[in-house]
């Protein structure tokens, strides 16, 4: 199953081929869905959870792109990355703007997810 592409991005919009608009985005194979931080009690400090990626591997990502936001505001604890490689994937941490490109490349063939935020 194919992750879908993101076809736009600027401050506090991401655009998802086939799926709409978001402002913080969680992708994986198959699909895509608005990044609720208030699911996981997610803020700029500690960062993105282990609950945050949870999802993206359970929904089969062999791969994760981890967005620290445009500015690198948003903290990626290295906890969430070792438990990503304990599952054998592969992390690639960026901000923003690489994050997108990164994740786009990726997924023309393989099965990727992301966490991208959009602002700070």
């Amino acid at each position: 199953m194919s992750s879908p592409k993101i076809s736009d991005h600027s401050w506090g919009s991401v655009t998802v081929d086939g799926v709409g608009d978001f402002k913080d985005v969680k992708l994986f194979p198959g699909g895509a869905r608005p990044w609720d931080w208030n699911e996981t009690g997610t803020r700029h400090r500690p960062g993105i959870q282990v609950a945050d990626a949870e999802e993206l591997v359970s929904r089969g990502a062999r791969v994760v792109v981890l967005s620290r936001g445009v500015q690198g505001v948003l903290q990626v604890p290295d906890e969430t990355v070792e438990w990503l490689r304990e599952q054998g994937v592969v992390v690639h941490v960026l901000l923003t703007d690489d994050a997108v490109a990164k994740y786009n490349e990726l997924a023309a063939d393989q099965a990727v997810g992301a966490l991208i935020h959009s602002t700070c």
